[in-house]
């Protein structure tokens, strides 16, 4: 076998890749142009996740401090579950008449 159908085969890809070549920078321009957009909106969503985690760190003070508040409310005897022996419909209050 001689080099000759290697060589057409060489130039025929050589002679279709200059016909080739705008058409994929104009894709390859696409794609970049796509990316770009892509990255902006993704900076905007961000920018709205970093202002969400802030309000929600606002959120979790707020919770704390309504279980602090509620804790101070209702004794600390309830929220440790009381003496055992009470329904939790039942309040703590109640036994104490009945010991009187």
């Amino acid at each position: 076998m001689s080099n000759l159908p290697r060589s057409q085969t060489g130039n025929s890809r050589l002679s279709t890749m200059p016909s080739q070549k705008p058409r994929q920078l104009s894709h390859l321009q696409a794609q970049l142009a796509q990316l770009t957009a892509n990255m902006a909106d993704l900076e905007s969503l961000m920018r709205m996740t970093a202002g969400q985690a802030q309000d929600m760190r606002g959120l979790g003070g707020y919770a704390g401090a309504m279980f602090m508040a509620a804790s101070k409310v209702l004794g600390e005897e309830t929220v440790k579950g009381g003496e055992g022996s009470q329904a939790p419909g039942q309040e703590a209050h109640g036994n104490k008449t009945s010991r009187e």
